[in-house]
């Protein structure tokens, strides 16, 4: 007997429920619509970043793109010991004879890294950097000193030059950086004073001046150097090959110099790629950082110069690498300005004739469009925004040499004599007036006459560099986690070619990621230096953010 078949249940239904259940839908369709027109547009729409308004704007881009590479350099380390520890246990693996002896090396090894970690970490990191300076100086036979041509005697550190002649046979020469800023007339001047002591070269490092808020970002392979034409590069070049050939055998010449001369920029003139990194913050550079020139010569970037808190307040707000949140904006700023020419002040930043510091910067906020809440001038911003400019690369004001020359103290005739042995001096002299022919300064009366403080005062030895106090630790720390929250939110895109060269710029000077280094590096690299290659990857982050 069939199975009877069971009907299925009809679709149809009355006209009135079919209506009612199409206004339903219509209805939560618009109420869709509705809320999404409340919400806004559909799709998210980009960070647009800090508006040029902003008088914190600079400050942020830079604090942003500094977390960024500090968290790009620790993934990157973090892969290298990943990579370490598997071709460790596939050596155990594949020789399962091995003893239990040969692995407890390897634990030793992990051991005394990790509690070296632990030290650094709590180590001072400006202790670090004198450590760094200190084996730069004894690695070099030559040491070329970085000056801002706006400010030569003023970038002198005459405890770095008395520690080079203290260390035998070592030259030491003098790189004007940064000439086209300063009148050909001033330049000059100030050559003509500063060869009476020591070789100086007229220099210009390869700069570009499309966004000065971007920076390059050092990558695996250099690409080619595509900026604005270098002038200088054949003379100090050409000086160090004939240096090499007089002496006969490789050389290794170090770079150093206080904070936004423009040290690393120098160094990607003379090597015409983008092997260091460099960009508006100051002290980009943390650790020593080995770049062959050539089979004969190797070039040694090294950390900024730090700071004596016994320097003159100009001298403190120019030349040290401290954040210009950290540190009071309206009282360097001042310092700044008490000495330069008030006249000329007027005229570049066109504004009115002032009385007094407070009354420029109210007038400057003005000009600038920087207000608060309530339409009040932002005061505190218009003076960030001087000093950002002063200590920038762009900004052309220069400085009278003494009228009459006084070598210093730790200078005798004899010492004199020996660092200009060994270098054709004749030739430096015709490239110089070459180089100063070649480069197109701005006049005397669009730029700034500055008063210089002198000699600037530095801590080379680290036991000078007292402890920080558990105050000073929390206050870094807190100001670490608020610029998380920054670095996360603020979109920074990199350019890969079109990046902004400038070496160094107002406030902060923090420091340059170290590139990866390749096996020509390690090659003609110095024996002491090739421990030291692997170990600074590890470092690096560490005292990363504590150095304000």
């Amino acid at each position: 007997m069939k199975r009877p078949k069971l009907k299925k249940a009809s679709k149809r239904m009355t006209c009135h429920k079919r209506y009612k259940i199409q206004k339903k839908v219509r209805e939560h369709h618009r109420k869709l619509r509705k809320e999404a027109k409340k919400r806004g547009r559909k799709k998210p729409r980009k960070d647009p970043g800090v508006p040029n308004s902003a008088p914190f704007k600079e400050a942020l881009l830079r604090e942003a793109e500094l977390r960024k590479q500090q968290l790009e350099e620790l993934k990157q380390q973090q892969k290298l010991d990943r990579q370490k520890e598997q071709n460790k246990k596939r050596k155990l693996e594949t020789d399962p004879d091995v003893e239990l002896s040969n692995t407890e090396p390897v634990k030793e090894e992990l051991g005394q890294r990790k509690a070296k970690k632990a030290r650094t970490g709590k180590q001072n990191p400006k202790r670090l950097y004198c450590q760094e300076l200190k084996k730069v100086i004894e690695a070099s036979d030559v040491v070329l000193e970085v000056l801002d041509a706006r400010d030569p005697l003023g970038c002198r550190c005459p405890q770095a030059e008395e520690a080079i002649i203290r260390g035998g046979q070592k030259k030491l020469v003098l790189v004007l950086n940064k000439s086209d800023l300063v009148p050909k007339e001033n330049l000059e001047n100030w050559l003509s004073y500063l060869k009476k002591e020591l070789p100086t070269v007229v220099f210009k490092a390869s700069t570009q001046r499309k966004d000065k808020r971007k920076s390059i970002k050092v990558k695996k392979k250099a690409a080619p150097f595509k900026s604005e034409v270098c002038v200088g590069k054949e003379g100090l070049r050409k000086l160090l090959e004939d240096f090499q050939k007089t002496s006969g055998k490789a050389i290794h010449v170090g770079v150093i110099g206080f904070p936004n001369v423009g040290k690393s920029s120098v160094i990607n003139s003379l090597k015409q790629e983008q092997i260091c990194s460099v960009g508006v913050s100051m002290g980009l550079t943390r650790c020593m950082q080995i770049v062959p020139l050539d089979k004969q010569i190797t070039i040694i970037d090294s950390p900024c110069f730090i700071v004596s808190p016994l320097n003159s307040a100009p001298a403190l707000a120019l030349r040290s690498p401290a954040s210009i949140e950290v540190v009071k904006p309206l009282e360097a700023a001042s310092a700044i300005l008490s000495q330069a020419d008030a006249q000329q002040v007027v005229l570049k930043f066109t504004v009115p004739v002032f009385m007094n510091s407070l009354e420029f910067f109210t007038s400057l906020a003005q000009r600038r469009g920087l207000h608060q809440k309530g339409g009040s001038p932002n005061v505190e911003g218009a003076a960030k925004v001087l000093w950002s400019e002063w200590t920038g690369a762009f900004l052309g004001y220069y400085c009278h040499p003494p009228a009459s020359w006084t070598p210093p103290p730790h200078f005798n005739e004899s010492t004199v004599t020996d660092m200009k042995g060994g270098f054709d001096l004749e030739e430096l002299e015709k490239n110089n007036a070459y180089s100063i022919q070649a480069i197109k300064s701005p006049h005397l009366a669009s730029s700034i006459l500055f008063q210089s403080s002198g000699l600037t005062n530095g801590v080379i030895d680290e036991k000078d560099i007292p402890e920080e106090l558990p105050k000073q630790k929390k206050q870094k720390q807190e100001q670490g986690e608020s610029y998380e929250d920054v670095n996360t939110d603020q979109g920074i895109v990199d350019e890969e070619g079109d990046d902004e060269s400038l070496d160094m710029s107002p406030a902060e000077e923090a420091c340059e990621a170290p590139p990866e280094k390749s096996q020509a590096d390690k090659q003609s690299a110095p024996s002491f230096v090739l421990d030291k290659m692997t170990e600074e990857e590890d470092d690096a982050y560490d005292f990363s953010t504590d150095y304000v």
